[in-house]
């Protein structure tokens, strides 16, 4: 299964919703694909969809699936990472009228740049040879990241059982 999320973000991404369900209306996509749509105002003809998801009911999608695609939206593909996958990610355009600026292309490259641990795709026209050669490019990929948290949650562990005398 493939799961497909915009956010929740008012303005609509039907950018990626069409693609995705051309993709699997002309045969390139051949698994069940479940979308949370958001605000989009395009309503797939091919694929499961539902405009907005409880949080429970996304992250079960999200451990169901094959792979995920999601808009740039940090919080959405952490949470992909989180889940132990590597996340497609397709950054809105604000000359698509899609956000009000070009802060999801930024952070991306920003994120693949240092951990490289997601998949972007700048251009929608990717997105099939993307789809298609998944299992290859994740192969060597990790969605643990090298950075602070781990570290800082190790420090803050052993302060506090000095603290408390362990």
């Amino acid at each position: 299964m493939i799961f497909v999320t915009v956010g929740t973000h008012e303005q609509p991404f039907n950018r990626l919703i069409e693609k995705v369900d051309q993709l699997v209306g002309n045969g390139v996509i051949q698994e069940k694909v479940i979308m949370q749509t958001g605000y989009c105002t395009y309503q797939p003809l091919h694929c499961e969809a539902k405009s907005m998801l409880d949080y429970n009911k996304m992250k079960d999608y999200i451990n169901q699936a094959h792979i995920v695609i999601t808009h740039g939206g940090p919080a959405s593909f952490i949470e992909v990472l989180q889940a132990g996958k590597i996340p497609v990610v397709v950054p809105r355009l604000a000359t698509n009228n899609e956000h009000v600026n070009d802060h999801q292309v930024d952070f991306l490259k920003m994120v693949d740049e240092r951990m490289h641990n997601v998949i972007p795709v700048y251009d929608i026209e990717n997105l099939s040879n993307v789809i298609e050669h998944y299992d290859e490019l994740v192969k060597n990929m990790s969605a643990i990241s090298s950075g602070n948290n781990a570290r800082f949650n190790q420090y803050f562990e052993q302060i506090v059982n000095r603290l408390v005398g362990r």
